[in-house]
C-alpha cells in the first residue's frame, strides 16, 4: 500500500479470493480509521482471479468511503476481471479503468 496525500493505492495480489480479501480489508480499514484517506485506488495490474469475496471487499470499501465523501477506483483491470465486475454490478458504483491486456505473445 502506498499513501500520497488523501489517496491510498492498494496493489491487489494475483488472486483476490477469501484468503486475500480479508487481510486487504483490514489494512485498508485501518488506514480509513486514521481519517486522512478519502480515495482508494485498487491496482489490479497483477490480478488474474477474483471471486465473490473480492467483490464484497470492494463494495464494503465503497460503502465506507461513500459515507466519508470519498471514492473507490479500480485500475489496470483485465478483460476477464472487467467481465466479473460487470456481472456483479460493481461497475455501477466504482470507476473502472482498463488498459489493454495481451493474452498471447506477439511474434
Amino acid at each position: 500500500m502506498l499513501k500520497k496525500g488523501n489517496c491510498l493505492m492498494v496493489a491487489v495480489p494475483g488472486e483476490l479470493d477469501h484468503h486475500t480479501a480479508e487481510p486487504i480489508r483490514r489494512a485498508v480499514d485501518k488506514r480509513l480509521e486514521e481519517g486522512v484517506v478519502r480515495n482508494v485506488v485498487f491496482d489490479f495490474r497483477n490480478t488474474t482471479f477474483m471471486d465473490s469475496s473480492g467483490i464484497g471487499m470492494l463494495m464494503g470499501r465503497y460503502r465506507l468511503l461513500r459515507y466519508m465523501g470519498g471514492t473507490v477506483t479500480a485500475i489496470h483491470v483485465s478483460d476477464r476481471l472487467l467481465r466479473i465486475m460487470q456481472l456483479s454490478g460493481i461497475h455501477k458504483f466504482i470507476e473502472i479503468s482498463q488498459e489493454t491486456v495481451w493474452t498471447q505473445k506477439r511474434k
